[in-house]
């Protein structure tokens, strides 16, 4: 009988079929496989997607929940910074208090002692009522340092002008004697004195009146004489004198112009050993008649500070410079800065300034 399949099977062109005309019993398995291990890929870079997009999701989370606590942080830094300068605030209204009307202002009271890294706990009573045990944690993280400087002890950039806008030839003189002893140069000084005229004029294309001594850079200074003068020098809102009592030698060699660089060496001596209570007592200790010592030029007491903060917690820097006004015991802060910011610069007290 014949197998009505025979021609079909015998006809090479069938896919089980050889070529000889046999049947290939094993024609289908190859394909199965390629579809099996197709399968097997998909599932594979299946599982892979899926753990890539998981992976990709719980960092991202991570992130947000870094990012929310580094930003936490920040914010609850800011706040101990402000309660450190609401601390300087009461320690210089205290001073003030301590002092009455004709106090005077030294660096031997406790405003002008800096103040070295310490942890937050030093200041924070563990057994105080309302602190919690967040609070003594954080207290024991965070490290705090700042400082309180005296404005008045270097010379004010504003002194240059009079009150009607005009330039003053008696400020003028004295920046000129501290641009010489600090070796800058003194068309520096005439440009300086130029701009800062216009600054305060009324015409349209007066440039911008500078708040901050880094910013004496918009009227010509450069880099290099900022750098030098910047433990000098300060800008303040109005016109003032400088304290015999904190002034830097430099300072004192240029606002008094009778004295050498030894008598103001021999003044910063005898006021570390007891501070000048009144101007004439500055001028009879400092035995010099012709000293120049001028009440409208110099005190021995100050209104104008500032308040430098400093707050490290884990990785986390930040730190705050504010211009404090002092009236009386009314202490108000007239602008702050914060964020990376440079270093005080100082003369060291009792160095011999060479001329």
């Amino acid at each position: 009988m014949m197998n009505p399949l025979g021609s079909a099977c015998r006809d090479p062109r069938h896919p089980a079929v050889a070529g000889d005309g046999h049947v290939n019993q094993h024609g289908a398995a190859p394909r199965i496989a390629h579809q099996q291990g197709a399968a097997l890929l998909m599932a594979m870079l299946t599982v892979a997607l899926v753990a890539t997009l998981a992976a990709a999701g719980v960092w991202l989370q991570w992130r947000s929940i870094e990012v929310e606590a580094t930003e936490r942080q920040r914010a609850q830094a800011h706040w101990l910074l402000l309660g450190a300068l609401d601390w300087a605030r009461i320690i210089l209204r205290e001073d003030a208090r301590a002092g009455g009307e004709n106090g005077q202002d030294h660096l031997a009271e406790p405003w002008a002692v800096p103040l070295q890294e310490a942890r937050l706990s030093t200041f924070v009573s563990s057994n105080a009522e309302g602190v919690s045990r967040e609070d003594e944690r954080v207290a024991e993280e965070v490290f705090l340092s700042g400082q309180i400087s005296d404005l008045q002890g270097r010379l004010n950039v504003l002194n240059l002008i009079e009150s009607d806008g005009q330039l003053s030839k008696p400020g003028l003189v004295v920046f000129e004697r501290l641009f010489k002893r600090l070796d800058l140069p003194p068309t520096e000084l005439q440009t300086l004195a130029q701009q800062l005229v216009l600054a305060h004029g009324n015409t349209a294309a007066r440039p911008l009146r500078p708040q901050r001594v880094e910013q004496l850079a918009w009227l010509g200074l450069s880099a290099n004489s900022l750098a030098i003068l910047a433990p000098h020098v300060c800008v303040l809102p109005v016109r003032t004198s400088v304290n015999l009592n904190t002034a830097s030698e430099a300072v004192l060699l240029a606002s008094l112009s009778g004295v050498d660089a030894a008598g103001a060496q021999k003044m910063v001596q005898q006021r570390a050993s007891r501070h000048f209570s009144t101007l004439e007592d500055a001028r009879l200790r400092l035995d010099n008649p012709r000293a120049g010592i001028d009440p409208t030029l110099h005190s021995v007491n100050s209104r104008y500070f500032e308040v430098r903060g400093r707050l490290r917690w884990g990785a986390t820097v930040l730190e705050e410079r504010s211009l404090v006004e002092r009236n009386g015991v009314d202490v108000r802060v007239l602008w702050s800065d914060r964020g990376q910011l440079a270093a005080p610069q100082r003369e060291p007290l009792g160095r011999p300034f060479v001329q």
